[in-house]
């Protein structure tokens, strides 16, 4: 989508939808009212016989006496009082919705110049363009030609907003254009099925990814892979006749801090780690056949991992990033892990596989000792790791895991911000009581209790060379039901973070 700013007064703007905010006690915003005056009171008037002002809600009317628009599109703002980023964001979408359902190619809107203490003219045009990407997503890479679901006309969106504020919010518009790319990208890879999109075919997106953005990019193979002794990702891998990929991609920013643009976040380069199981059975501890379908999603971290990296490319933000992600599936086979095997792992701890369903841990913890070799100054590893962070969380907020209180305090501020919230889970010392094992340095699950404490536990036992998080997003990164797809996330956060060091 191409975004842009518009400062003309109002009523001036030629557009075929201009969208302006209405609150639920009926005040109108400025854009508002000036387009009721303009049409001698139109507005205003629609507003109190059919329209309440609810968050969401919208009214289109059409064809205003003394307003250039064709249609202008009302959008409830909620209570003033209680006016906020999130309301922003949703009013944007629902208003969005019926500019694309009405089949019009640009639009207008003036939400973004509703002040707020809570965000800035920056801010407001990034959760603007972000809610824009969202709304005219749609996936079709799978349908016929015949049967491809209709992707909005929709194409381009112009904020109206005062002269002073047009820069502002270009620069929010290109930060949330960039960010809508990414989670566009992370979607479209997790919505994929589990035959197209193997681990081999995200070593080929890296490449693509790396010549379409100016990313270095390699990606390991088996042999490769055993060279570095990461034996605790290759038994998963073992089960699949797919072979596994290492994929290692890098943004080289740092070159910049020398003109002035970024600070330095630490010593070394900011690391993502994306778990990429492209479709989980579970292995020979098989899952239960319903809902196996969307184990397809088992791969959602190293999508959002590819989605934060364009992101970042796209912005060329001046700051060292690496995206790492182990990839592979988890399938049961004569040759798959079996409960009680035993496997030596990169960092030569061994691990008594219980629960071999328990894999995301096991592919990640070799891929936390790899990163080592980049001296990081950050290693945030993301992942859909366990159904038990979804019962703890449930769908709204990602599970954060840390030992380290000032990076967990940037991560939830930031993800407040984004719209991508996060909440902290425990990570004390006795929790690693239950990983004890009789035959191994440590076992891979430690029973029911806590089940998404002990595997955040298990991964810190990798990471204590470097500043650490990791996000379990098992509930975050799709949805089920009739609106089931990938949603994009934690690219919002992600980037927000990495937004935050420039």
């Amino acid at each position: 989508m191409d975004f842009s700013t518009q400062t003309s007064a109002p009523e001036k703007i030629k557009t075929a939808a201009l969208v302006v905010g209405v609150f639920a006690d009926g005040m109108l915003t400025p854009a508002a009212d000036a387009l009721d005056q303009a049409a001698q009171g139109a507005v205003r008037a629609a507003a109190k016989t059919d329209f309440k002002g609810k968050t969401g809600e919208t009214l289109v009317l059409r064809s205003l006496s003394g307003v250039a628009a064709q249609r202008v599109i009302l959008a409830g703002l909620g209570a003033p009082d209680a006016y906020s980023p999130k309301a922003l964001a949703a009013a944007s979408r629902a208003a969005l919705a019926v500019a694309a359902g009405l089949g019009v190619a640009e639009a207008v809107s003036a939400l973004a110049a509703v002040p707020m203490q809570a965000a800035d003219m920056r801010t407001r045009a990034r959760l603007s363009a972000i809610a824009a990407g969202d709304v005219t997503y749609r996936f079709d890479a799978t349908f016929s030609s015949r049967n491809a679901s209709n992707r909005p006309k929709l194409a381009r969106l112009a904020l109206a907003v005062a002269r002073g504020d047009a820069k502002q919010a270009d620069a929010g518009l290109l930060e949330g254009g960039a960010i809508a790319n990414g989670m566009t990208l992370a979607r479209d890879l997790g919505n994929l099925p589990g035959n197209v999109c193997t681990p081999t075919y995200l070593g080929d997106t890296a490449r693509k990814l790396g010549r379409s953005h100016k990313l270095k990019v390699e990606v390991l193979d088996r042999k490769q892979i055993e060279a570095l002794n990461m034996g605790s990702f290759l038994s998963v891998a073992r089960g699949s006749d797919e072979p596994p990929k290492f994929i290692v991609l890098r943004h080289e920013g740092a070159r910049q801090k020398a003109t002035g643009r970024g600070k330095a976040a630490g010593p070394g380069p900011i690391v993502l780690v994306g778990k990429g199981i492209t479709f989980d059975a579970g292995g020979i501890s098989i899952k239960p056949a319903a809902g196996m379908d969307e184990m397809k999603y088992d791969m959602c971290g190293a999508a959002s991992v590819f989605g934060t990296l364009r992101a970042v490319a796209e912005l060329d933000l001046p700051l060292d990033v690496i995206g790492v992600v182990p990839t592979c599936e988890n399938l049961p086979s004569g040759r798959a892990n079996k409960p009680g095997d035993v496997v030596t792992t990169m960092s030569g701890q061994t691990v008594e596989i219980l629960n071999t369903d328990a894999e995301g841990r096991l592919i990640l913890c070799d891929a936390l000792t790899y990163v080592e070799r980049f001296k990081p100054a950050a290693v945030i590893d993301i992942a859909t790791l366990t159904g038990a962070c979804v019962t703890a969380l449930g769908h709204l907020n990602s599970g954060l895991f840390t030992h380290d209180d000032a990076l967990a305090d940037a991560l939830i501020t930031l993800s407040r911000q984004a719209l991508d919230p996060v909440w902290r889970m425990p990570l004390d010392e006795e929790y690693q009581e239950q990983l004890k094992s009789n035959f191994a340095d440590m076992a891979n699950i430690g029973g029911p209790p806590a089940g998404a404490v002990t595997a955040a536990c298990f991964l810190s036992r990798f990471a204590k060379k470097y500043r650490w998080a990791h996000l379990d997003i098992a509930g975050t990164a799709w949805r089920s039901g009739k609106d089931k797809g990938a949603t994009g996330r934690p690219v919002p956060l992600l980037t927000q973070y990495l937004l935050s060091l420039v």
